[in-house]
């Protein structure tokens, strides 16, 4: 994937891992609207595949791909036995947490807090190496707390690609560990995207993409003028109808006007299979109700996806009501 990128001038747009977000119902989700967008899962700590449930924390829809597993941990060896184990799932990239700044990741020594520990990260990164048989990434920060980036990051850079990391996706702002909570992390520290820039400058053989800030695909097509890759996060949650227009303005593909009642008919049948396995119809609806941002009837549409869905013996019908909200023969083809 990463390689075809580099050796077409391929970009890619990717949709970011966040924790009680890009859950296999989100993604699926998420597959209907765009072919061809890389979609990320939460991150999964290393130890929880080795002891947990494989099947639940692992296992997706085919149609998700392509998908990459993001991991959370700092030990080497159990990283690589976490790839091994997902080998068996079919992940097209297995990618290394290094920028979540919660207080819960702080506590097991991964995410943000290992842009300190740039050596640790690279023989995380070589240890997954020896054992992959999928694509290796990196996803960071710009550096943490009184670091400076400028130093920083050109040095983790250089490790982590050294060890043979296959791309690093970098969010461009700080995290600051001490004194702002996860959510602050997300919007105080300022952005950066000048030495992201830079950093694809001084490596042009390295796959770098871009994270942090981006609201839409305008924003996203001016990034890809520097970058090789951009990542939109709670942009693409939050206005999930933006995925809609991915395949045409990122990759090519012919324009063509969304067919929104097939997508009510697919999130209906996946509704059904799921609630026939034992889940909700909240955890497939929650991750649906971004879409039709903006829209007349878009208001009613989430009251009904956010009230009906959660009561006892809800349906597919729900989706097909709130979906009903929505006059879409006066609506202009959604963009992003």
């Amino acid at each position: 994937m990463y390689q075809k990128a580099r050796a077409t001038g391929g970009k890619i747009f990717a949709v970011a891992p966040m924790i009680d977000w890009t859950d296999t119902r989100c993604r699926f989700l998420h597959r209907q609207l765009s072919s061809h967008a890389l979609l990320y899962t939460e991150m999964i700590v290393a130890d929880a595949i080795i002891h947990g449930q494989r099947e639940k924390l692992l296992g997706y829809h085919v149609q998700e791909h392509p998908v990459a597993l993001q991991l959370g941990g700092s030990d080497p060896a159990k990283l690589s036995e976490a790839v091994r184990i997902a080998a068996d799932f079919g992940y097209d990239e297995i990618n290394l947490n290094v920028g979540c700044p919660s207080d819960r990741v702080q506590s097991g020594t991964f995410g943000a807090c290992l842009m300190r520990e740039p050596e640790t990260v690279a023989r995380c990164v070589s240890a997954m190496k020896s054992v992959a048989t999928v694509p290796v990434t990196v996803k960071c920060r710009i550096g943490v707390d009184d670091q400076d980036p400028e130093i920083v990051l050109p040095d983790f850079i250089a490790r982590v690609v050294a060890e043979g990391a296959d791309a690093v996706w970098v969010h461009a702002r700080k995290a600051w560990l001490q004194g702002l909570s996860p959510k602050e992390n997300r919007d105080v520290p300022p952005l950066d995207y000048d030495l992201v820039y830079r950093m694809k400058q001084r490596n042009p053989d390295v796959f770098i993409g871009i994270n942090g800030g981006i609201t839409d695909l305008d924003q996203a097509e001016e990034h890809l003028k520097h970058m090789d890759g951009v990542m939109l996060g709670r942009a693409a949650y939050h206005n999930t109808s933006t995925l809609a227009d991915v395949d045409h303005r990122i990759y090519g593909a012919p324009e063509s006007v969304p067919d929104w009642l097939a997508l009510r008919d697919k999130m209906m049948d996946y509704a059904a299979d799921y609630i026939a396995n034992g889940g909700r119809l909240n955890h497939v609806t929650r991750h649906m109700v971004g879409l039709f941002q903006g829209l007349p009837g878009a208001r009613r549409f989430r009251q009904i996806l956010s009230s009906d869905a959660t009561r006892p013996g809800a349906g597919p019908e729900v989706i097909a009501a709130a979906f009903s909200a929505i006059n879409f023969d006066a609506q202009e083809p959604l963009a992003g």
